[in-house]
């Protein structure tokens, strides 16, 4: 039983509306963490993943751990602090001497955090210094709505060095636009968020442009030649259709376009090679627009190969409330030695289907601490990491699951994906739970 079929069958009347939604969105499937996950212990398998075959020497590197969320779990304790903990559980060395910091606005704080880190690393890193980004986040709705459909669940982990391998970002000619407006919201003690959609989306399309208007001029471009020039676009993702109708708008005011000539257009720039992913996995909030873009980076590398060297790349990255940062970059020389160890499509079918009746669960329970005491997952569905308590003083505790990681070295032996996560690692929900709107599909990073 999918979603749309179990909410169907309790409210009939929404049937319509569902289906709208489903067509509107574009989505097919949507991710949500089982018992145990949280934003935190995404966050830590992403990390690891990313740190766990780096030599003593590039740890030692690492000056930054950043996370960018709008699912934090406290409100004093960034989450970058307890995948600290958490990776030292786990073995992996990182320093003491390095800044922990969490970045919070929507959508966004994933750029904001990343681009925060690459300006500092550019002031003040020495030799073989680094730092980690960490954007994880749960997108959770209130059920029996049209937005339950574009929920979703996951993190990604980013290496970001003075001389990247895989992308080259220009920080000094980043375009901002801000705005205070009550768009999307999620008010203090909520797990739910509060969303107009249609006027959020409206926000989008009009900080787009203001924020592309803003990058263009401290690059010296017209708006006209930053959208002809740009070779491939990446945005932020909250369902897989948006970005398409905010650049449709784009491409129709400034170049003329129609609605075809903009989806032809669009094609060719690569936008549906980054979005077409997320309509599988759901709205990952802070690192929607990073799995975007490692899709992206997949397909066009299986395409042209080592013709993504030196190819253009805009970014742009919304967060509701609201903010947009755009900022352009340009795929590095080793780029594709990085991307051929990628196996994206791998990631994404291989997770589990869940029922309705363990989606509902989770709709309507906030923490599922019984089910981690009590349950004994499968081998395959065994975490590396875990909330393991929540004390009563409300101070949660975490635990790292040596089983769960010898089952994905073991899975992964005679693979190149280990190298893979040393660029760019997609955790999305790592118990593998998916919930497909139609038909149900294996959908996991």
């Amino acid at each position: 039983e999918t979603l749309m079929e179990g909410r169907v069958k309790e409210v009939p009347k929404l049937e319509r509306h569902l289906e709208r939604a489903r067509r509107v969105t574009g989505q097919r499937a949507l991710r949500f963490p089982a018992a145990g996950e949280d934003s935190a212990t995404m966050a830590a398998a992403a990390a690891y993943r990313l740190l766990r075959n780096r030599s003593e020497d590039e740890l030692k590197g690492a000056r930054f751990l950043a996370t960018g969320t709008e699912s934090g779990v406290d409100h004093s304790k960034p989450i970058s602090a307890y995948v600290q903990g958490m990776l030292r559980q786990a073995g992996v060395a990182i320093p003491s001497s390095l800044s922990s910091f969490q970045m919070q606005h929507a959508c966004a704080a994933g750029t904001l955090a990343l681009s925060s880190v690459g300006s500092l690393l550019m002031n003040t890193a020495q030799s073989g210094e680094s730092g980690v980004v960490l954007c994880t986040d749960i997108a959770r709705y209130k059920t029996h709505t049209t937005a339950e459909v574009t929920q979703g669940a996951g993190a990604v982990a980013l290496l970001v060095e003075p001389e990247p391998n895989l992308i080259e970002l220009d920080l000094d000619t980043q375009g901002y636009y801000s705005s205070d407006v009550d768009d999307f919201f999620r008010p203090l003690g909520s797990h739910t968020a509060e969303v107009k959609g249609s006027y959020s989306m409206e926000c989008y399309i009009e900080s787009l442009e203001q924020a592309l208007l803003d990058h263009c001029e401290r690059s010296g471009k017209t708006i006209v030649d930053a959208l002809t020039d740009t070779d491939y676009f990446v945005l932020h993702t909250p369902f897989r259709n948006l970005p398409e109708t905010a650049m449709t708008a784009l491409l129709e005011k400034h170049l003329g376009m129609d609605r075809e000539r903009a989806h032809n257009f669009l094609a060719h720039k690569g936008l549906f090679d980054g979005v077409d992913t997320i309509a599988e996995v759901g709205n990952i909030y802070t690192g929607a627009t990073y799995l975007a873009l490692a899709s992206l980076l997949s397909r066009q590398y299986a395409a042209i190969g080592d013709g993504v060297v030196g190819k253009s790349v805009l970014l742009a990255s919304y967060g509701s409330g609201n903010t947009m940062v755009v900022l352009s970059g340009r795929i590095a020389p080793a780029a594709p030695q990085v991307v051929s160890t990628w196996n994206l499509d791998g990631l994404v079918r291989g997770g589990r289907t869940a029922t309705f009746e363990e989606y509902r669960r989770w709709a309507e329970a906030p923490e599922q601490l019984s089910e981690v005491a009590q349950s004994q997952p499968s081998q395959r569905e065994a975490p590396l990491f875990a909330l393991t308590e929540i004390r009563k003083d409300g101070y949660r505790q975490y635990s790292f699951n040596p089983r769960g990681a010898a089952i994905e070295t073991a899975a992964s032996a005679g693979t190149e994906e280990e190298r893979a996560q040393k660029q760019m690692v997609g955790e999305h929900n790592g118990a593998e739970a998916v919930e497909k709107l139609r038909e149900p599909i294996a959908a996991a990073m």
